[in-house]
């Protein structure tokens, strides 16, 4: 990669954008010849779970040790603490309905901050015990919510990002929140070792998962009925080639647009850390790189064609010439 400086005083890139790389030539129509990759903000310790909120023009995202989530405005630019305290929260999103909601690691839980301003608890246990540690959560279009629950913000015996050395209760899994309240494991015990981001298809037929524990890669499901998982395999085991050596192109979070293909957050360090771009079929198209380990993105901005990326302690967008799917 180009060894460039994202400081305010960086002159300006030649498009286009040498970082954006097509891998395939089917990648081409996606990359936006004439827009940079911008640093819009630095000094978070470790950055997750960006968010659009379209009514408000705003980005949220999770600074999980500092106990912030903080908000971008579209219309200057400006940054600011959104919330604080938020039980070390990690991944965000809004539903349809454009109430948000949010993975704490510290309180165990999931919960949807309704459009009043109160807190509605949607999951903290499940058969009667406290879940794990909740990490990434989306929205289905029937109203329900789904998440994955893996061991992150528990586990840790000094609680950088929750509960100090907690007790594990349940196998590492996804659960669904239906609209009455009911929370289900969809995912059985065992079947991933460590389920992290998740993001449906654009028609809400497909689940993919992020795993990040062993192997590192992402699985994807089908839906059926709405309610279930079924037909589980692997969509990409995100090997990469760098410099002649095979390497992992570890994900977190992910997200689709609307030509199915996966947008994922990628570490794994330099000529690696960034964005990864995979087909419907699982292979990789397009690279975008960072010069920091991305943890999470998501579409946005006015027609959903902007990349923001959460990547360590920074945070960085570009203009695709594609929409995300989904809301949030």
């Amino acid at each position: 990669m180009t060894m460039r400086d994202y400081g305010s005083n960086a002159l300006p890139e030649r498009y286009p954008d040498p970082d954006i790389i097509v891998l395939d030539p089917s990648f081409a129509k996606y990359r936006q010849g004439n827009t940079p990759i911008k640093r819009l903000w630095t000094g978070a310790l470790w950055m997750e779970g960006p968010a659009w909120n379209a009514a408000g023009r705003y980005l949220l995202w999770s600074d999980i040790p500092n106990n912030r989530q903080l908000r971008w405005l579209d219309e200057d630019g400006h940054v600011s603490t959104f919330r604080n305290p938020t039980g070390n929260s990690n991944g965000n999103s809004f539903d349809a309905q454009g109430r948000q909601l949010s993975c704490e690691h510290l309180n165990r839980r999931v919960v949807r901050y309704e459009l009043d301003g109160s807190v509605t608890v949607l999951a903290d246990s499940f058969d009667g015990k406290q879940l794990n540690s909740p990490n990434d959560v989306v929205a289905h279009r029937d109203g329900s919510v789904w998440f994955t629950d893996p061991p992150y913000g528990t586990a840790a015996v000094g609680g950088y990002e929750g509960t100090p050395g907690g007790t594990i209760h349940h196998p590492n899994s996804v659960y669904r929140v239906d609209p009455d309240g009911s929370v289900a494991r969809v995912l059985p015990g065992g079947e991933m070792d460590s389920p992290n981001g998740l993001c449906f298809s654009p028609d809400f037929s497909m689940l993919y998962v992020v795993d990040t524990g062993e192997p590192k890669n992402i699985r994807v499901y089908d839906v059926v009925d709405g309610t279930k998982l079924a037909n589980g395999r692997e969509f990409s085991d995100l090997s990469i080639t760098v410099d002649g050596k095979k390497a992992n192109a570890m994900s977190d979070g992910i997200r689709v647009d609307i030509d199915g293909n996966v947008w994922s957050a990628a570490a794994g360090g330099p000529g690696i850390d960034g964005v990864q771009i995979l087909n419907p079929a699982g292979e990789r198209i397009g690279q975008i790189l960072l010069p920091e380990r991305c943890a999470n993105l998501v579409f946005g901005g006015a027609k959903r064609n902007r990349l923001f990326m959460a990547a360590s302690q920074s945070l960085y967008a570009v203009y695709v010439n594609t929409r995300g799917a989904h809301w949030g």
